[in-house]
């Protein structure tokens, strides 16, 4: 063992000393196996957790209008304002829809890395990201405006095209961004 680098003896020795079995390691029994230079490190497994289905047709988003039916379906009579974001295939087929926020009766707190953890983790071409306004005026804040300035400056850094951010109002109203020109930069 001698000549052998730390990491290997270390390996061959806790194999020896615990097989290929889990063990609890006890205070003051690994001391020797472990020396100040190797830390252990926590791995993660990230996972997309299915919630559950929207009922409808959805092939594909060609227009805003259509991306304001499937968001009113999903936030239908809520109360507060949620942000979700639909993320799209390369042929704009919504792969799938998650929930970034939940606010209150004005706003939602929306961070960018919330808005693109989904969008990677479904390996996303684009995004459409959306949210409602409860007071039923669809027309952007000024916070609307400044959100989405911010994101789609994220977006070109990580290569996900923003293809629209839409506000639903009451009945068949809705604003969109991308209708309006305001997703240039």
């Amino acid at each position: 063992m001698a000549g052998q680098p730390v990491a290997a003896r270390l390996d061959q020795e806790l194999m020896r000393k615990v097989g290929s079995k889990l063990v609890e390691i006890k205070p003051g029994e690994g001391e020797g196996l472990m020396n100040k230079n190797y830390v252990m490190l926590p791995r993660y497994t990230i996972a997309l957790v299915k919630e559950k289905n929207l009922q409808g047709d959805y092939k594909t988003i060609t227009e805003s209008a259509q991306a304001a039916v499937v968001i009113r379906k999903l936030l239908l009579d809520q109360d507060r304002e949620h942000f979700v974001v639909m993320c799209m295939d390369g042929k704009n087929k919504i792969i799938g829809i998650s929930t970034v926020s939940i606010g209150s009766l004005t706003m939602a707190i929306v961070h960018p890395r919330e808005v693109f953890k989904p969008a990677i983790l479904m390996s996303a071409a684009g995004i459409i990201m959306a949210h409602n306004h409860p007071s039923g005026d669809p027309t952007p804040s000024p916070e609307d405006n400044e959100l989405t300035r911010r994101l789609v400056k994220g977006s070109k850094l990580l290569g996900i095209t923003i293809l629209d951010h839409v506000i639903v109002g009451d009945k068949a109203c809705y604003y969109s961004y991308a209708d309006t020109g305001a997703l240039k930069d």
